[in-house]
């Protein structure tokens, strides 16, 4: 597995929005293998076309935005305030550390802090719960130069880097640069499709599907694969049936969730597909949250939509984990999909 580009993808930074630098990666890795085109729009999406005897397309969408925050005021001693980008647990946030872009292009250390007493100094009362607005940044530097070097709507992201754990990698935002990693190596192993391939990189995932939605709509394909995350609550203080799914069971092939419901024809195809190529696979049912597996679903005269999933515990964390093997699994399953997907047949029959 080609942990070096994993590793590369996460520990850039890139909150809705502000994508470039992944961007860049991804560009770079898929231009490699010498696409029909590659543009980027007006959201920031990035397509990369792979022609194929067919006219039909086939969108495979993996956002490449990250949760964090902007800066959202500056106060008169030089402290950082946050508005938060995506669905951060408050009560995960305490004594992190962040990088802050600075107005030159440059990054900034940072101390992320919430606004409280040391703990010693604290009534019962003063012990309830976190809110994100009484969170802020701290970079150690004096008022003069905070306003020398940050703004308002500047970028402030997590400081983790990527590591090996086991059988696991952990690391921040891991949801969703293991989705693009998937596709990007799916696409490496991929020898070809009968249709045509449009492999985007989508912004802006998380505050509402929006890069997927433009996208899906300019691209129209006739069948839409999302690739991202979902929840492994397969640890301590969880059950069973709430499990969602189990890190080591294979990629999650997805029934449903709060933005879709699968195809029920192309969830049995991928299943077929997995089973004859013996590519670990569990059935994956998320009950609130989505993917822009909703936003492919949906746009224009809508299509056969499905979402790949990785299993991934602590998600929107900065030590989310996830399996080599499930990862393995994910690239595995597509590959194989895009290779079959001529066989595949999804039209409604009364």
């Amino acid at each position: 597995m080609n942990i070096p580009l994993l590793k590369e993808l996460c520990e850039a930074r890139g909150v809705p929005g502000q994508e470039s630098d992944i961007r860049a990666i991804v560009r770079r890795e898929l231009q490699a293998m010498s696409p029909t085109e590659m543009r980027v729009d007006a959201m920031g999406n990035l397509y990369t076309t792979f022609a194929g005897e067919r006219a039909d397309k086939i969108m495979i969408a993996a956002h490449m935005d990250e949760i964090g925050f902007i800066i959202k005021h500056i106060d008169d001693k030089g402290f950082l305030r946050l508005q938060p980008l995506g669905g951060f647990d408050p009560r995960q946030l305490f004594a992190q550390r962040v990088l802050v872009s600075t107005v030159d292009g440059g990054v900034a250390p940072g101390v992320l802090c919430y606004a409280t007493k040391p703990p010693h100094l604290l009534s019962k009362p003063e012990t309830k719960g976190p809110e994100i607005e009484q969170f802020f940044v701290d970079t150690g530097m004096t008022l003069e130069d905070v306003k020398a070097n940050f703004e308002i709507g500047g970028m402030v992201t997590l400081d983790r880097t990527l590591s090996e754990c086991g059988q696991g990698i952990v690391s921040k935002c891991l949801d969703n640069r293991v989705g693009v990693f998937v596709m990007i190596e799916a696409l490496r192993k991929l020898s070809g499709s009968a249709f045509t391939v449009v492999a985007v990189a989508t912004t802006q995932e998380e505050i509402g599907l929006r890069g997927a939605t433009t996208a899906a709509y300019q691209v129209q394909p006739a069948i839409g694969i999302a690739l991202d995350t979902t929840i492994a609550a397969d640890y301590p203080g969880g059950t069973p049936d709430a499990n969602v799914t189990v890190l080591g069971d294979g990629v999650g092939i997805k029934i449903m969730d709060g933005s879709m419901v699968s195809h029920p024809l192309l969830v049995k195809h991928m299943r077929e597909v997995a089973a004859k190529e013996e590519i670990p696979h569990q059935l994956e049912v998320l009950p609130r949250g989505g993917t822009d597996g909703g936003a492919l679903q949906r746009a224009a005269n809508g299509c056969a939509g499905i979402t790949l999933s990785v299993p991934t515990r602590y998600i929107h964390t900065v030590n989310e984990m996830v399996y080599k093997q499930d990862v393995q699994a994910a690239i595995d399953l597509l590959a194989a999909y895009l290779a079959d997907a001529h066989a595949g047949e999804y039209e409604w029959i009364e």
